[in-house]
């Protein structure tokens, strides 16, 4: 991977950065992915957190998307629409991001179908993933994503998200990049390392929580 990438891999998977708990967000995509909306009490159910450390949890995440009733329509994993259509098992859903898109699946344990759109020439680019075998089929075969590392990613979103986009080809990119200096192209292949990357991270601090909590009740 490239410097950006292994900085991103680091800075990505710290709460401390992002305000993403993993304990938190993978429930959340988990409950999210079947196209309903999700109450703070079915989240605090599905993490095992107490209502007041769920608040809390997502009030970290400034970008989390809300209904008017205070319902959880996304964070990362969007019941709106986006650029970025993902279908999981006939699921209409989207995502903040073409990274989300190659991460979501291993963090869902489910397939997904991807059709995004550029943001230069508004072409269709489609990708198959896999939560296993990962990219199984990418149309058109020179598809690119770009990448930055901004200073801040405290509103994820805004800072990083937003200009993280599929391209047909690193030509297709080539105004959007002269516009974006501080912004890198990178091939499908390379995006998906970096996302298994994340998704290890992700899951390596998931897993780390659910010992440490076991380990303070245990006795």
């Amino acid at each position: 991977m490239s410097n950006l990438s292994t900085d991103l891999t680091d800075r990505l998977t710290r709460s401390e950065e992002t305000g993403l708990d993993p304990g938190l967000l993978i429930p959340l995509l988990r409950l999210l992915v079947d196209g309903d909306l999700v109450t703070l009490d079915q989240l605090a159910a599905a993490s095992g957190r107490p209502l007041d450390d769920v608040r809390r949890g997502l009030a970290a995440v400034p970008d989390t998307e809300y209904d008017d009733q205070g319902r959880i329509v996304g964070q990362g994993l969007t019941l709106r629409p986006t650029a970025h259509r993902f279908t999981v098992a006939g699921e209409e859903l989207y995502t903040w991001c073409a990274l989300d898109t190659l991460i979501f699946p291993a963090l869902l344990e489910r397939a997904a179908t991807v059709v995004s759109t550029s943001p230069a020439s508004g072409d269709t680019i489609r990708v198959t993933v896999d939560p296993t075998s990962g990219v199984t089929s990418l149309e058109p075969a020179t598809a690119a994503v770009s990448l930055v590392n901004p200073d801040q990613i405290s509103s994820i979103r805004s800072s990083f998200c937003n200009q993280v986009h599929y391209f047909t080809s690193p030509e297709d990119a080539a105004g959007w990049l002269a516009e974006h200096p501080e912004a890198e192209v990178v091939t499908v292949a390379e995006a998906f390392q970096l996302g298994a990357a994340l998704t290890a991270g992700l899951l390596g601090r998931l897993r780390a929580d659910h010992a440490g909590a076991e380990a303070r009740h245990c006795c």
